[in-house]
């Protein structure tokens, strides 16, 4: 098997894409830690991370729907080293204006139209993967791509927290974004003529798509999640559970970070390591947990993830302040990663296994806005109360209350 990958990155073209997406996706991790690194430099306010945060998620919302189309029109390979290239430049400029004009509200800006270009970027490769290598190799293309892009991603979250604090937040920007440049250079360099090109009108009616779109995709996704959810009992369930998972990951996500930076006494570091470990831990569970699936109850083992979880992140907090190691949070991480896996490979086995099939894109698509809303939602709630609280009585609050929340599902399914 090795040896037919290794075939496959003999191909001057592929092997081209494979090492701009390997960079790439390093970059774009890099970019979140050096994000948090410049706004813990610049402000304590929770808030100023979860703006930061969601300037990066906002796009997901407005482009996505439309970005396709525009693809298929578009030269791909152009489309890509372009939105590198623009990723690099706003990156770039990210330090440089934060030095000019002492303030976040430009980096806001720029956050927005860097993850803005990365939302292009991605399908743009994944319609690109065919027209490289042979029918044949698909498979085995895109297994490459996704487990080396997965790899590439938490190196990025691992060692962006080492850059970020051995050579500084304006250090790591331009690292952040020579790796864009690099990336794009790669997909330049690919000998693959395609017919289509970027017009200066395409850009122009992309934004009004943008406006209707945006518009229509909330109206449509939010009738077609209430009428859905309200007629199926498993999906109304899988709903509220996604709803209330990535809630919980929303209220947690700036003031754990805040927590980890307060009690270890780094900016990134850390919170690196922690990251990278709680990746690891979710990995590993859900590999465990595709051993036992068929042997247990899909909401009985959602109930108890959710459940243990909530227990366990009241221990993580009392045990890592009393007990301020690097090593105990990165255990503790990755304790935490096994016990939440299966919650989420959980609700998604229940809505493929008891949802209408021809329905299914549509609830996915429901059941991404929904949770990304959700998630958008908590995370400004929760950074508010840090600001008024300190993170270790927050997390604490969140942690009960995801507990009391987690008992009425348990119960109420063994009701059911």
């Amino acid at each position: 098997m090795i040896i037919k990958y290794f075939k496959l990155l003999k191909k001057k073209n592929f092997s081209l894409l494979w090492v701009s997406q390997i960079i790439s996706q390093f970059g774009d991790r890099l970019t979140q830690v050096a994000l948090v690194g410049l706004v813990s430099k610049a402000s304590m306010s929770s808030s100023s991370l979860a703006i930061v945060m969601s300037m990066a998620t906002i796009p997901v919302f407005i482009f996505s729907p439309i970005s396709g189309v525009y693809i298929d029109r578009w030269s791909k390979r152009k489309t890509m080293y372009l939105s590198d290239l623009l990723r690099g430049i706003f990156i770039i400029l990210i330090p440089i204006f934060f030095f000019i004009f002492k303030s976040l509200w430009p980096i806001y800006i720029l956050i927005f139209l860097s993850f803005s270009a990365g939302r292009f970027f991605i399908p743009a490769k994944m319609a690109f993967i065919p027209e490289l290598v042979e029918k044949k190799d698909i498979f085995l293309a895109n297994s490459l791509i996704s487990v080396t892009g997965s790899i590439a991603a938490v190196l990025g979250i691992g060692l962006g927290g080492i850059i970020v604090d051995n050579y500084g937040v304006t250090n790591a920007f331009y690292i952040d974004s020579s790796t864009f440049i690099i990336s794009g250079l790669c997909i330049f360099f690919i000998s693959k003529i395609e017919g289509g090109k970027i017009w200066a009108k395409d850009i122009l009616n992309l934004s009004k798509d943008v406006v209707g779109t945006v518009k229509n995709t909330f109206i449509f996704e939010f009738k077609e999640g209430l009428k859905y959810i309200f007629n199926s009992h498993e999906t109304k369930y899988a709903f509220k559970t996604y709803l209330f998972l990535f809630s919980y990951i929303g209220s947690l996500y700036v003031v754990m970070i805040r927590f980890i930076q307060n009690t270890l006494s780094t900016v990134t570091k850390d919170l690196g390591f922690a990251a990278v470990a709680l990746g690891a831990g979710i990995f590993i569970g859900s590999l465990v947990y595709g051993w036992i699936a068929h042997k247990v109850s899909i909401k009985k083992i959602i109930n108890i993830a959710v459940l243990s979880s909530s227990l366990f992140l009241i221990f993580f907090v009392i045990l890592l302040k009393n007990y301020p190691y690097t090593l105990c949070a990165i255990l503790l991480s990755f304790i935490l990663g096994l016990n939440i896996s299966p919650a989420f490979i959980g609700v998604n086995a229940l809505i493929h296994k008891n949802s209408d099939k021809k329905l299914l894109g549509r609830i996915f698509s429901g059941l991404e806005f929904i949770s990304h809303l959700g998630f958008l939602i908590a995370m400004f709630i929760s950074s508010f109360f840090a600001d008024l609280f300190n993170p270790f009585t927050v997390i604490k609050t969140i942690g009960i209350i995801g507990f009391i929340f987690s008992l009425i599902l348990f119960f109420n399914n063994d009701k059911q």
